[in-house]
């Protein structure tokens, strides 16, 4: 499956005149940083997210992420569609894909459990100040959502580095909607990545992918890979 990730991405890539480096083979670590376990997959509908995205090149010339909130996974893009990488995520613990009024304005233990979800669609994130005199990368600032890494200091009961570590996605949901990283994740990949800011894709858990991005367009990458498979590599897609 990662291979074919890999193929389909290039594949569309060439079709739409963009410089990826070759071969981009997602389980090296010279190409990518690869925290997901290798039993557990990436999905068609990352695939097809990410490849609508480089075909039709609606991140606009910046850094993107694609969140898959049923696999609790979140893979990291560089501007011109190069994967960068890709890990485990922790995400809001109720089953959701919008955001409740105002929860952006209450503190977290004022938060009931329903409210505690990871809205999805499409999000320019961008480094802002937080409290504390803290700066995080905000996801969507109205709703105070950010992607921040796991802290030291978690509430113990919570046991977020083992959910961080679970093969089981379920164990992910666990946070107030903010979306979780490691240390390591984070510090390599996500803040050198976003420091200018960048574009969030996230997958919806009961939406359609259409109502979660209205411009998404399938046909429009399936076409670019056909035609980048016929001028390119004959096999690229067949991987």
């Amino acid at each position: 499956m990662r291979t074919a990730f890999a193929n389909v991405l290039r594949a569309v890539a060439l079709s739409a005149g963009l410089t990826l480096a070759a071969p981009i083979a997602i389980t090296a670590a010279a190409q990518a940083i690869d925290e997901i376990d290798p039993a557990q997959p990436i999905t068609d509908e990352v695939i097809n997210l990410a490849a609508w995205v480089i075909a039709a090149g609606d991140n606009r010339g910046l850094p993107f992420a694609v969140v898959d909130k049923e696999a609790a996974q979140v893979l990291i893009f560089s501007a011109n569609g190069k994967l960068r990488g890709l890990a485990p995520a922790l995400i809001g613990s109720a089953v959701g894909d919008d955001s409740a009024p105002g929860v952006g304005d209450r503190e977290l233990k004022d938060i009931p459990m329903k409210d505690r979800t990871t809205p999805a669609g499409r999000f320019l994130a961008a480094y802002g100040p937080a409290a504390g005199k803290q700066r995080v990368l905000w996801v969507d600032y109205e709703t105070a959502v950010s992607i921040h890494p796991l802290a030291e200091n978690s509430t113990p009961k919570e046991k977020r580095k083992e959910r961080l570590a679970s093969l089981d996605a379920r164990d992910n949901r666990i946070t107030h909607g903010c979306i979780n990283v490691s240390q390591t994740f984070y510090r390599s990949v996500v803040k050198p990545t976003f420091e200018k800011g960048g574009v969030f894709y996230v997958l919806p858990d009961t939406k359609t992918i259409q109502a979660a991005f209205p411009g998404y367009d399938q046909r429009l990458f399936v076409s670019s890979a056909t035609e980048a498979n016929k001028t390119s590599n004959p096999s690229l897609l067949a991987r």
